[in-house]
């Protein structure tokens, strides 16, 4: 499935996140020249630079397809568990990582997981599904180890307001996942008040270094449109 960057700001037919990632499913690895996936895999790199990934025992809040587990695995974790509220998704990463183990997830609950089971967390492009940020990311914080740390992108909420959202084309139709705005300022708070130390921020907005996605797709005036918007945003926390 092509990715069109005028899909991001685009009307849509709304879905619940379950329902629209299992619909999604079946395309989602074929999204060549997506640009918020490209984002957000250039953050995710960066904040994972630092951080010893052998050894840990790995938790990835938002799986999906798994699209970011081989080069995880090539980092020698002890494990990687996954968890999503789409069946669809974690059928797709089954097909590619067989052993894997995944759990679907209901009313944002990490269900199987003991207290205190992982030392690294992951969680792209998920928070904002999520309608109770803290409320999820207190869960999160329960299955976290002190010392372990929590690394968490996503779409910024300056783009959500400005009506950008994560849509994607079906048998001809185009859909959007409903998506919540959590400011960042918010999420700071709460990791705060959870005993997390932020440790790096990072955010990638629409600039010279992204121009030719949207040269590429006819998409100049929307470049100019939201020259200078924050899409994606990067924290790296450590739970004290």
């Amino acid at each position: 499935m092509k990715f069109s960057i005028r899909q991001l700001f685009r009307q849509a037919r709304v879905k619940k996140p379950a329902e629209g990632y299992d619909t999604w499913a079946g395309s989602y690895d074929d999204q060549p020249h997506n640009l918020i996936l490209h984002l957000d895999q250039e953050i995710l790199n960066s904040l994972l630079q630092p951080v010893t990934i052998q050894n840990r025992k790995l938790a990835d809040i938002g799986c999906g397809t798994g699209r970011h587990w081989t080069g995880l695995y090539k980092g020698k974790p002890a494990s990687i568990t996954g968890f999503d509220v789409s069946k669809g998704m974690l059928e797709k990463l089954q097909l590619k990582f067989p052993a894997a183990i995944v759990f679907l997830v209901k009313d944002h609950l990490l269900s199987g997981t003991s207290d205190h089971q992982f030392d690294l967390l992951l969680s792209t492009l998920t928070l904002a599904h999520i309608n109770n940020a803290r409320n999820a990311l207190e869960e999160w914080n329960r299955v976290i180890q002190a010392g372990g740390e929590i690394i968490l992108t996503d779409y910024h909420p300056d783009a959500l307001r400005r009506n950008a959202s994560r849509t994607f084309r079906h048998e001809g139709k185009t859909y959007a996942v409903e998506s919540h705005v959590h400011p960042v300022e918010e999420i700071r708070q709460i990791a705060g008040q959870l005993g997390w130390t932020e440790i790096r921020y990072t955010e990638r907005k629409i600039d010279e270094t992204v121009k030719d996605f949207y040269i590429q797709q006819g998409a100049a005036a929307l470049y100019k449109q939201y020259l200078g918007m924050p899409l994606i945003f990067g924290i790296h926390f450590k739970k004290q």
